[in-house]
């Protein structure tokens, strides 16, 4: 799911999308994305697998990214829109 975020470059305004990509098969749960995540972006379901609550709050900190150890998740930064 695509979010947009604006920036501010210059005098411009821009927003910016993301998209954020589980791999479940390689998730096991651990839960430090969610630890990680300033704005509460991802949650953990009963089976124990991560999936993406809040993409609108999502600030391309990319942490989640950064501290999965599994390597299960990507966040990518889409075309901008001006």
């Amino acid at each position: 799911m695509p979010k947009e975020t604006e920036t501010m470059s210059g005098s411009s305004k821009r927003k910016k999308k993301s998209q954020i990509i589980l791999d479940q098969k390689r998730c096991k749960g651990c839960a430090l994305c969610i630890l990680f995540c300033p704005k509460e972006v991802l949650a953990q379901n009963e089976a124990g697998k991560i999936y993406v609550q809040n993409q609108d709050a999502c600030t391309l900190c990319l942490n989640c990214e950064i501290y999965c150890p599994d390597f299960a998740i990507t966040v990518k930064e889409l075309e901008e829109e001006q």
